[in-house]
């Protein structure tokens, strides 16, 4: 959970100061450069969560790596 925030808070801020230091070439406001990076962190956190959960299962459904066990007969 700690680390969704601090890598949420990494989006946000990265985005925010992009949208920002780029924003007056481009004619974003301050404003809207929150708004902006409010939406990228949101839907990054979103579709993490999801592609995380895709990628676990996905290596959970994997043999590799484990041993295989062999019956005496």
């Amino acid at each position: 959970m700690t680390w969704r925030i601090i890598a949420t808070t990494d989006t946000f801020l990265l985005t925010f100061l992009s949208a920002t230091y780029m924003g007056e070439d481009l004619g974003i406001t301050f404003d809207q450069a929150t708004g902006l990076a409010a939406t990228v962190a949101g839907l990054e956190l979103v579709t993490k969560l999801a592609l995380y959960y895709l990628h676990e299962r996905g290596w959970a459904r994997l043999n590799w790596g484990t041993e295989m066990q062999v019956h005496a007969n």
